[in-house]
């Protein structure tokens, strides 16, 4: 059994549902200290929801030029859902048919695995390096996601903490691993819309106002330049922006009552071609130009963010094509990770791991020889910008 499984099945056997750490960080904490990492932990959030995040900071070797690359994730998992389900206990790890199975096997304890081995590896060979290491781990990335990986980048950047490069394990790949990187994520907000009428009874409409006909206008031409990719047309990396009701409650419950008010959830998946100003002017100007009475409250989930063909893109693309043997794809597609938050830090983010079908599902499993491919194509990267920097000081 290589290092890289054994570490990972120690991960898994952790029972971090989130926002719990459950031991995963001390472990991997406890080997980087070896490696001449300064640890250091970060709590944030009440005390009955404590979220435990570490920084670990392995600083360069010597005075000549200098760059940080990071390796970002999360030791949290969500809830197994019915154990009954489970092939075998989801913090058991369990090995059938080539597949290591367990819940966070694939998102995302066997990414942090393959960071930890991958730098062991590495500094074994190159203990001089000019290239700072660091990790930032947290264990609220499945929840809210406010108390983890945002507070450690607010810290850093209050204290001035140079971040160059950062890879994010999040399971990125489609059918192979290490077939498609993530190099930018759309935006995302989401708004609550209140349409107010007027309650009554339903034999008597013309004593009441019902918010749920009023909307329907509205509604159809918001949907018509959805399904029209009217919002902006995207770009080379980003897909066009698109919007989609999440809830729609209206009434109470009784057959024969006009409803007073209608409340509506949708969210925008946003490109770099629009802004949250852009479209929240576009909503206001549908909404009104129909008469309704409403209010409607946005939450900004995250802003997109690009990091375009440059020196770790390169250093990722062949690692895998070096490791793997075929070229990798780069996609902007999928939901937000962290990766939002650290980009606003940190100039060049992609996101890499393993295949990501099983995520969040009963069973979830991982291709047992992905996981030493993926340690290898981090230890590959690592080599690469070590190798970059070492001609530039020379």
């Amino acid at each position: 059994m290589s290092a890289t499984l054994q570490l990972a099945e120690a991960l898994i056997a952790c029972p971090s549902v989130t926002p719990q750490d459950a031991g995963c960080q001390q472990l991997l904490g406890e080997r980087l200290a070896r490696q001449g990492f300064a640890l250091e932990t970060i709590e944030s959030g009440p005390a009955e929801f404590r979220v435990r995040n570490l920084w670990a900071l392995r600083r360069p070797v010597g005075t000549g030029p200098t760059r940080t690359l990071v390796f970002a994730g999360h030791t949290d998992v969500v809830p197994t859902g019915p154990l009954d389900q489970w092939s075998s206990p989801p913090f058991t790890p369990t090995h059938r048919d080539g597949k290591l199975y367990g819940r966070g096997a694939c998102d995302m304890k066997s990414s942090l695995a393959a960071f930890v081995v991958a730098i062991e590896e590495f500094l074994a060979a190159q203990p001089d390096t000019p290239l700072g290491l660091a990790l930032l781990l947290t264990s609220d990335e499945e929840g809210p996601a406010v108390d983890g990986t945002v507070v450690v980048c607010n810290q850093l950047a209050a204290r001035g903490e140079q971040l160059d490069y950062c890879i994010v394990g999040e399971p990125t790949s489609v059918s192979r691993c290490g077939d498609m990187i993530k190099n930018g994520r759309r935006g995302t907000m989401s708004g609550r819309l209140t349409v107010q009428g007027v309650q009554g009874h339903i034999a008597y409409p013309q004593l009441a106002l019902n918010p749920v006909h009023a909307f329907a206008p509205a509604l159809a031409e918001l949907v018509a330049i959805n399904a029209a990719g009217g919002w902006d047309a995207g770009n080379a990396f980003f897909q066009p922006t698109s919007w989609q009701i999440s809830n729609f409650h209206a009434g109470t419950g009784a057959s024969n009552v006009i409803p007073g008010n209608a409340v509506v959830d949708f969210n925008f998946r946003f490109s770099t071609e629009s802004t949250p100003e852009s479209l929240q002017q576009r909503v206001h100007e549908v909404l009104d130009r129909h008469g309704l009475q409403y209010e409607l409250t946005w939450t900004v989930g995250g802003l997109p963010f690009l990091t375009p063909p440059g020196e770790l893109v390169a250093a990722v693309q062949s690692a895998i094509e070096q490791e793997c043997g075929f070229a990798t794809e780069l996609s902007t597609s999928g939901g937000t990770s962290d990766a939002r938050f650290i980009a606003k830090i940190c100039a060049q983010v992609v996101e890499l791991g393993p295949v990501n079908a099983s995520i969040h599902k009963i069973d979830e499993h991982v291709e047992v020889a992905a996981i030493e491919t993926l340690k290898n194509t981090y230890r590959r990267v690592i080599q690469r910008l070590d190798g970059a920097l070492r001609m530039v000081a020379a």
